[in-house]
């Protein structure tokens, strides 16, 4: 089997004055939070936006992993619509100390390329920040991190250094070529 040299990035962002807001996208274009935990809408586009670009950790979680998962106090999933039509999302994990991680982040490929993405990760990062006070308990977020690696979409590292993070880490591994999932079976 033949093997690809895969780079991953850590990012962050450590004051919400760093946040650099992108341009908004047309009236078209609204985002609105999840609030039902949903293992199957949730699924659905984790395996649409990642499809192409070798998302394939959470796809052998069961509906209980998934619920999970996404039941947890302070986790958030916001979506982006065009039209009525589901264009990305943005997941949210709040972690220890203050520190919340974007843990899922990316577009539909029909809908990459049209200044999307950077509004989406605008809004997800400011709503990153305020999180505590949405979900008593937690503490106030004092550090906002992501990860992007060479197989995600082209623009994807430089949407993320444009919104205001840094790059703190990086890592290179030697991983198996293995084909693109696809959002459903023989995609």
């Amino acid at each position: 089997m033949s093997t690809i040299t895969l780079t991953t990035w850590s990012l962050e962002m450590t004051s919400p004055a760093d946040l650099v807001p992108a341009a908004e996208p047309g009236p078209e274009i609204t985002i609105s939070r999840a609030e039902v935990p949903s293992p199957e809408f949730s699924r659905f586009l984790y395996a649409s936006v990642g499809g192409d670009i070798h998302w394939t950790d959470r796809l052998s979680l069961t509906r209980a992993e998934w619920l999970e998962q996404l039941d947890r106090p302070g986790v958030e999933t916001w979506v982006a619509y065009d039209r009525g039509t589901p264009a990305g999302y943005i997941e949210l994990d709040p972690q220890p100390d203050g520190v919340v991680e974007i843990m899922y982040f990316g577009l539909l490929p029909d809908f990459r390329g049209r200044r999307i993405g950077g509004h989406l990760l605008t809004l997800g990062t400011a709503r990153a920040w305020d999180l505590a006070e949405r979900w008593p308990g937690l503490e106030p977020t004092r550090r906002v991190w992501v990860h992007t690696c060479s197989q995600d979409g082209p623009t994807a590292m430089d949407n993320y250094q444009r919104r205001g993070f840094k790059v703190f880490k990086t890592e290179t591994e030697e991983k198996p070529d293995t084909p693109t999932p696809g959002p459903w079976p023989g995609a």
